[in-house]
Parts: structure tokens; sequence; C-alpha cells
């Protein structure tokens, strides 16, 4: 069994890593852990806070992405359905025909 470290040891480990640009990897080495004990207590972070860390984010960014972009062609398709009919209206409405 590992042994535990103090929650607040966990805390400092965790805010280093948000805070900087370092990998999990160099994060880890530089505090003497594994990478996967500190991508554990990552995802425990996430869980019980608030503030989801920026993978987290660029998940919900990315499927709010993918929902603008499906209501933009669907407007984009609307309004050239109404282009082309007013096109239409238009040139029904010419003098002489």
């Amino acid at each position: 069994m590992p042994k535990a470290f103090p929650r607040e040891f966990r805390e400092d480990v965790i805010r280093v890593f948000k805070s900087s640009d370092s990998s999990i990897a160099q994060v880890a080495k530089d505090f003497g852990i594994s990478p996967s004990c500190l991508k554990r207590w990552l995802t425990i972070d996430d869980r019980e806070s608030a503030d989801p860390s920026p993978a987290a984010r660029a998940a919900n960014e990315s499927e709010a992405l993918r929902e603008a972009n499906k209501r933009i062609k669907l407007l984009e398709q609307e309004n050239e359905v109404l282009r082309r009919a007013a096109a239409y209206l238009s040139q029904a409405n010419l003098p002489g025909k």
C-alpha cells in the first residue's frame, strides 16, 4: 500500500500544477510522486470543486462549440431558402410577366 500524503501537500501540488504550464509528468517528478497519482488527485479535485480543470473546461467548450456550429449551419440553410424565395417572388412581380 502506498504511503498517504497529507491533504495540504496534495492541495499544494494541485495548485502548482494548475498555476503552471508544466506537464503532469514534470510536476509529479518535481514533487516526487508518480504521474498517475497526480492525475488521480486532479480528477478527485475536479469532482470536488466547482472550478473544473482546463481539460474538463475544454471538453465542455468543445461540446458547446459543436452545438453552436450545428445551429449556425441550420441558420445558414434557412437563410439560403429565404434568399431564394425572395428572389423567386421578386421575379414573379416584375411588370410584363
